[in-house]
């Protein structure tokens, strides 16, 4: 490939097996980079080998037949040729009428090999009205067309940046609406650095933990908080991490926490479930029935030590990560959820170092209020502060600068503090004692 011949980063280039991000528009998809096979993005269906050893941020044309071709350059906004504009747009009617180019002229013209600008430039001359329009409204007459007839995709690296936005612009609800903003301002918040042992407790498909990951750089601890039955951690595997980032991750069940705050934590207890072989039952003496009974107990014996090593794997998980929260030294603790965040976050604190910041995210306000008066009242954390992230997009163009008109109403909520070595908290909230020059007044009244 030309690019490496270059001396170009390696990290730079599209290769196989890659995570990326397929980007048109303001539409993103997380896929990944797999020889021959199809991939379906905005109702265009094509293949990605052709993007193997290209550099990542390049633009790709969807060929005849599903491939992709480099768009080496621009094309002007409007033809040349068309530079008419009109006063207004008062004497538009917009009948239908306008567009002399039928549906079947338009798939006659894809048939033909027409590339998707040049049908554009078709449907500009064919129309009837488009000279009587002002500048501003030619522009996004052609703006529409092309995103609708244009297939130009854009191979994009996966970033924190990149997967915000696209879970809030596709999926919001499986990231509890948590935008990037709001996001970036966790991570500064919990002061996500390389080289620290932070705890992850979230329920927005692994993204949250993708972010913290990406900012730690591949260094340090990640105690990763999981309700039910395992972790997830879809957003998580598109960032396409190296491997030895993940050899930084742990995980451990939320609903063990109590008995490792208790000390009573049994890592060998996970393995105890049987895992004998079957017993020799209904074994007729036919031959084709004895070599179909002989199967069946092989292949449940071979199931049997598949589930004894995965379990096996799972106990040397839980070790790890419980020796790592024993300590009780953490260096942050992320909590983003749908659950109710104030019983977590109590008892998750109860593992981080003093002096040393946690964040808590929350669509809603009310929760937060509540965690906020429940550690106000147990102590152990100064510099709390409840806010609300607030964040405007505009559009930048001349004589058309303006708010966006569609946007999203909020960013959610977050509650920050920073942890300390309070031991008479851990007795039970105590009532501060009046200052000495009140007190004898008090006496003094009451005697």
């Amino acid at each position: 490939k030309p690019y490496r011949e270059t001396g170009i980063d390696e990290r730079f280039i599209i290769k196989d097996g890659d995570f990326v991000v397929l980007q048109r528009g303001d539409v993103y998809k997380a896929v990944q980079i797999q020889k021959k096979r199809k991939v379906i993005f905005e109702k265009q269906w094509f293949f990605l080998d052709n993007a193997v050893g290209e550099l990542y941020g390049s633009t790709f044309e969807v060929a005849s037949g599903g491939s992709l071709q480099p768009r080496k350059s621009k094309h002007p906004e409007i033809p040349a040729e068309v530079k008419e504009s009109g006063m207004d747009n008062r004497n538009i009617v917009d009948d239908g009428r306008s567009q002399k180019l039928t549906r079947d002229d338009i798939e006659t013209l894809k048939e033909q090999g027409l590339k998707g600008q040049e049908i554009v430039q078709q449907l500009v001359e064919n129309s009837t009205t488009f000279r009587d329009k002002t500048e501003f409204a030619q522009e996004k007459y052609i703006k529409k067309k092309k995103k609708k007839y244009e297939n130009i995709i854009t191979i994009l690296k996966p970033s924190t940046r990149i997967l915000a936005l696209m879970y809030h612009g596709r999926e919001p609800g499986k990231i509890c609406h948590l935008r990037y903003d709001t996001l970036a301002q966790m991570l500064t918040l919990g002061n996500i650095h390389a080289g620290s042992k932070v705890i992850v407790f979230e329920t927005c498909a692994g993204l949250v933990l993708g972010a913290v990951m990406e900012r730690m750089g591949g260094y340090g601890s990640v105690i990763q908080m999981y309700p039910g039955g395992g972790p997830t951690r879809a957003a998580t595997d598109s960032f396409g991490f190296p491997e030895h980032f993940h050899r930084t991750l742990h995980e451990f069940p939320l609903c063990k926490v109590k008995a490792l705050l208790a000390g009573t934590l049994s890592p060998d207890e996970e393995g105890k479930d049987s895992v004998d072989g079957p017993a020799a039952e209904h074994l007729d003496t036919t031959a084709g029935q004895l070599i179909d009974g002989i199967f069946h107990f092989i292949l449940h014996l071979l199931q049997a030590q598949e589930k004894k090593v995965k379990m096996e794997e799972k106990r040397k998980k839980l070790s790890a990560a419980a020796a790592l929260l024993q300590g009780r030294n953490a260096d942050g603790l992320v909590v983003a959820s749908r659950f109710h965040p104030c019983p977590v976050l109590l008892t998750l604190l109860r593992f981080v170092a003093p002096s040393r910041p946690f964040v808590v995210y929350c669509q809603y306000r009310e929760p937060l209020i509540e965690c906020y008066s429940k550690l106000r009242e147990q102590g152990g954390v100064i510099n709390l502060r409840l806010s609300e992230t607030w964040l405007r997009h505009y559009q930048v163009l001349p004589n058309r600068t303006h708010p966006v008109l569609l946007m999203s109403g909020g960013g959610g909520y977050i509650l920050s503090g920073t942890t300390i070595d309070d031991s008479a908290s851990a007795s039970g909230p105590q009532k501060a004692e009046e200052p000495a020059p009140k007190r004898i007044k008090l006496q003094e009244t009451v005697a």
